[in-house]
């Protein structure tokens, strides 16, 4: 199976894939593991993510396997991450399980501002 074909992608599929990756990923900050689920609305996906930094939500896009995204973390912190993963569908259904990798830097931290 290839999972790079392009009949295999829509593009819902992909965004919410993509939001699952940098929420994730890219918005918890640095080389953090999480893991995440995003929800496609329109070009963009709307994504909430658990890992090593806490709970991040953010906002993704992406064309094929790259991606780019905003988030903020539990203590007020906002990321800007990109990324490229890949997925393949679960059995027969709409959902889909895929890995990848991705950075970031943090654009904004409120703690920064208090020392």
């Amino acid at each position: 199976m290839n999972i790079f074909a392009p009949s295999d992608r829509k593009p819902l599929v992909r965004s919410a894939r993509l939001a699952a990756l940098l929420c994730a990923g890219a918005l918890l900050g640095g080389c953090a593991v999480g893991v995440g689920v995003g929800i496609p609305v329109g070009p963009f996906s709307i994504g909430v993510g658990l890992g090593s930094g806490g709970v991040s939500a953010g906002v993704s896009t992406g064309v094929g396997p790259v991606g780019v995204g905003v988030g903020v973390n539990q203590r007020g912190a906002v990321s800007a991450g990109a990324g490229v993963g890949t997925s393949t569908p679960i059995g027969n259904s709409n959902a889909r399980v895929g890995v990848g990798v991705g950075t970031s830097t943090t654009i904004y931290d409120p703690d920064r501002h208090r020392r």
